[in-house]
């Protein structure tokens, strides 16, 4: 099932709406088949490794299925898996998790069992759930998974007081960020980090050019000049502008020109775009995974609206000090029992850096 779930982890940030799956087909104590969700979302991880396996040993008969999420068990743009699984006469399914989708929620594994397959279920759950946390999220909460991406100096500055950011961290942690946006589906910005530091917000590794995920700006009053890097790509990679409920219309029509798309949504008590319904609107569009690297406002926007549920901390062996501009910008906290709980999962050195992972708890 590792296995299985390595292999579902190289579809992070491609295969949005669907989740990120893996199979892997094992008889006679040999691997015969492997397979993981393609681009798009399609093909589907089962059926990958069904045609493998067909190439590889004439079929997958009497073989076991370790599968990191329930198959699917409906019919869209291909047949369910679940028939995929019956028809190729497994003998036994392992599955890792249940799939909450309305569309499955236990039908792919009550058709493997109607067919006479064994069925084992809560092999590695955990780590599953946490692969696909964006996925379950989407379909449980209407919105996507949001990662927090920082980096500062130790006293948790983003920049000195004249705005200068580039660079604060060095080539590896600056290295492992870009290796962070391959695996979402989107990147957000504020139109204050989009303005003053027009930035590209593409994946620039070596082989991952490929893998940039959608570029979101969000925008209140449409200020994105038609000008900007990003409003310019957008033909290339995917750009949307969250902005409010009534957009100026001709700013509108010249970001639509350069192929931006711009999504009107709820603006908050505040005046500014409301962050649970930007979020809902990602999701109503597939979205599962956003990493977000905006500056302090969308920061402290998030948090305050209690989004965020993951934390990328990349800290430079630095200070500032005061005067410099902070991480996250203030978000209503007066007692200490309102403070946004994290608990750190990873810590490693990035260079001369320090890579800080953290989940969100419950408070």
């Amino acid at each position: 099932m590792r296995a299985a779930l390595s292999l579902a982890a190289r579809g992070l940030g491609r295969t949005w709406p669907n989740p990120a799956v893996g199979c892997v087909l094992v008889r006679d104590g040999a691997v015969i088949g492997r397979g993981w969700t393609q681009p798009g979302g399609r093909p589907h991880a089962e059926t990958e490794a069904l045609a493998r396996a067909r190439a590889l040993s004439g079929g997958a008969e009497g073989a076991t299925a370790y599968v990191t999420l329930e198959p699917c068990n409906h019919y869209g743009k291909t047949p369910p898996c679940a028939l995929a699984l019956v028809e190729a006469k497994v003998a036994r399914v392992v599955v890792a998790c249940q799939d909450p989708d309305p569309r499955v929620a236990g039908g792919g594994l009550a058709r493997l069992r109607d067919a006479g397959i064994a069925v084992v279920t809560g092999v590695c759950e955990a780590e599953a759930l946490a692969l696909n946390h964006g996925f379950f999220s989407r379909i449980t909460l209407g919105r996507p998974l949001v990662t927090l991406k920082i980096a500062s100096t130790l006293d948790g500055r983003i920049a000195t007081a004249t705005g200068e950011s580039q660079w604060i961290t060095g080539p590896t942690a600056r290295a492992w960020g870009h290796r962070l946006r391959a695996g979402h589906d989107a990147i957000l910005v504020g139109i204050g980090t989009a303005l003053a530091d027009d930035p590209e917000l593409t994946c620039r590794l070596p082989g991952l050019e490929d893998r940039s995920p959608v570029r979101v700006v969000v925008d209140g009053r449409l200020r994105l000049p038609p000008t900007a890097k990003l409003a310019a790509g957008a033909g290339r990679i995917p750009t949307w502008v969250v902005t409010g409920p009534s957009p100026d219309g001709a700013r509108a029509a010249a970001l639509a020109a350069r192929g931006v798309e711009v999504i009107p949504t709820a603006i908050g008590a505040d005046g500014h775009v409301d962050p649970a319904a930007a979020m809902a609107a990602l999701a109503s569009r597939g979205i599962t995974r956003v990493l977000v690297e905006g500056g302090a406002a969308i920061a402290g926007a998030l948090l305050g609206a209690g989004l965020v549920d993951r934390l990328e901390w990349f800290r430079a062996a630095s200070l500032i000090g005061g005067d410099g501009l902070p991480a996250v910008a203030g978000f209503g906290v007066a007692a200490l029992a309102a403070m946004a709980r994290f608990e750190r999962i990873e810590l490693r050195s990035a260079g001369a850096d320090l890579a800080e992972s953290y989940r969100r708890t419950a408070s």
